[in-house]
Order: structure tokens, then C-alpha cells, then sequence
């Protein structure tokens, strides 16, 4: 029988491993040119242009970004940033020291950057989009309403997140002790590019649903009203979308019923981000008609599903 330490030490043991090849691959792609262009491992010609070439089809892909080209957007932001927050405060929907504690100067802000890490450890090295916004204008209002209710839904979601992958073989040897049968089925389900394709509206929507399911009030000096304008007005003005609340309350709004039908089927229902691991005793042709039904829930989320033995979970 295997030890909370066992596990611990195989899983630390394991995702070194992981993370040292990665590191390598990258590595060894930045040393095929001089100007450190993120390339494909496994592209023979190293040119810089072809990590363009990725980003541009990411972006038709998806349809998210859009290159502002020469057009400096940034002024304009500050200034609607500002007056968006001065106008709250007028109408004493924030006072006067988170006012001053969410205004931005001229002289610390930037905007957001898009770049893209390669995934070495996947086939053809797609591209991950990374937005580096630590200076954008709405980042103050972002990391505020963050603090204020990350902590919520991680209460919420206490039972069924993970934070370590030797969490995921301990839970499935519990769950195996009751509920291992023949027909059990392992399944892991990635979400297709979530941190680009959350859907804005429905994201603010989701965070209006947790708090009313949690029966709050107001959280840090904030009415719940002024927290939906304030998160308004973050997911239109930025890419950065209220990060960690946005991601996290969207997919509980949106996979609340999935988790609900796992758990009342008998079956256990774990997430790490936008990683789902699954245990459940259906027939594989019902998983699929589930599946199908679940990617109807909104078609800009969608879930890309493995099930065997082994599957791929945290990679």
C-alpha cells in the first residue's frame, strides 16, 4: 500500500523529470538562433519567421487578439480608466481610498503583450499564448477584485481542485477501494484554449452566479453591483479578463451541472486550471453522448476528451 509520502516523493520525483525535458527542448530551440525567437524543436529551418507564422494562425484561429500595428491605443485608456473610476467614486460607489488605490499615472503603465511559449512536449509545438499585462491600465482593478474573490470560489471548490499531481493517484486509489468495476473509465478533458476563448459577458455572468449562490453582501467595502460594473469594465477594456476569478467562476458556471452528474453517478470529478480528470462507471457510448451535450453549453468553451488506459492528465 502506497504512503501520502510515497506518493508525494514519486509525484515531486516525476514532475522534475517533466519539467527538466522541457526545459531542455527550449533550450535547445532558442540556440538554433541568435535572436532567441521561440521556434518549433522540431522545424528544421529555425527561422525566426516561422514563429510568426504560428502566431498568425493562432490568431485566425481563434479570433481573440487583433494587432494594433503603429495606432498607440494607450493614452485613451488611461484617461477612460480613470474617468470610469473618478465617475464611481462621484456616485459614491467606491470611496475615497480604493479610488486612489485603483488610478493608474501615465508613467507605470504599458500595454498588455502577447507572446507565445512553444509546448515541446506536444506534437508540432503548438504555441501557448502568454499576456504579459503587469503594467496595463486596468491591472490595479483586476489584482483588487482578485483578491476579493479567488478566495470565494476556492472555498467553493475545495472538494474537486486540485493542487499536486500525486493528489490525482491518491484520490483514484480511494475512489478504487468502493468503486473500481470492469467497466470503469478513466478520462481526462482539456478545455480548448480557455485563458483565449472565455466568453467575456458570460465570464462576468459567472461571477454574478457565485456570489448570489453564496448569498454575500458586500466583500472588502464593495457592494456586489459595483464589483459586476468594476469587472465590466476590466473584461472590455483588457485582455486580461479578471485572470484567476474570471477563469476559475466561468468554469463552474459553465461545468457545474457536469460535476453535479459525475458526483450523483457515482463517478469523481477533479480539476487542476482547466485540466478535468474523470472516474466513472458509464458505458463509453454514454461518455460520448455526454460529451457531446456538454460542448453545446457554449460553443466558444470546448472539451477535447481522452480515455483509456494510460491517458495523458497535467501534461
Amino acid at each position: 500500500m502506497l504512503t501520502s509520502w510515497n506518493l508525494t516523493e514519486v509525484s515531486t520525483t516525476r514532475e522534475q523529470e517533466v519539467l527538466a525535458n522541457e526545459i531542455e527542448n527550449i533550450i535547445l530551440g532558442f540556440s538554433k538562433e541568435e535572436n532567441n525567437a521561440i521556434i518549433d524543436a522540431e522545424d528544421d529551418s529555425g527561422k525566426p519567421q516561422h514563429y510568426q507564422e504560428k502566431s498568425n494562425e493562432y490568431m485566425d484561429k481563434t479570433e481573440a487578439y487583433e494587432c494594433l500595428g503603429v495606432n498607440d491605443s494607450l493614452p485613451n485608456l488611461i484617461e477612460r480608466t480613470n474617468k470610469y473610476l473618478l465617475d464611481l467614486r462621484l456616485a459614491n460607489w467606491i470611496s475615497q481610498k480604493q479610488y486612489e488605490r485603483l488610478c493608474m499615472k501615465s508613467s507605470e503603465v504599458r500595454l498588455a503583450r502577447l507572446y507565445y511559449l512553444p509546448k515541446t512536449h506536444k506534437p508540432g509545438a503548438p504555441p501557448r499564448p502568454i499576456v504579459s499585462g503587469l503594467k496595463h491600465p486596468t491591472i490595479k482593478i483586476s489584482k483588487y477584485l482578485d483578491e476579493l474573490l479567488a478566495p470565494l470560489f476556492d472555498k467553493m471548490a475545495l472538494n474537486t481542485t486540485l493542487s499536486f499531481g500525486f493528489e490525482v493517484i491518491k484520490n483514484l486509489y480511494e475512489w478504487s477501494a468502493h468503486n473500481l468495476r470492469q467497466e470503469t473509465l478513466l478520462c481526462t478533458i482539456d478545455v480548448v484554449d480557455l485563458c483565449t476563448m472565455i466568453p467575456k459577458i458570460e465570464g462576468v455572468l459567472a461571477i454574478r452566479k457565485m456570489l448570489d449562490c453564496l448569498k454575500i453582501k458586500p466583500i472588502g467595502g464593495l457592494k456586489i453591483e459595483t464589483i459586476i460594473r468594476l469587472s465590466q469594465f476590466v473584461v472590455k477594456k483588457t485582455l486580461l479578463s479578471l485572470r484567476r476569478s474570471i477563469l476559475s467562476s466561468s468554469s463552474w458556471w459553465c461545468y457545474g451541472d457536469i460535476i453535479k452528474q459525475i458526483i450523483n453517478g457515482g463517478g469523481s470529478y477533479l480539476r487542476y486550471i482547466d485540466d478535468i480528470f474523470i472516474i466513472i462507471n458509464w458505458p463509453i457510448r454514454h461518455l460520448y453522448k455526454q460529451i457531446d451535450r456538454w460542448n453545446l453549453f457554449d460553443l466558444n468553451i470546448q472539451l477535447k476528451v481522452q480515455h483509456g488506459c494510460p491517458i495523458d492528465f497535467l501534461d
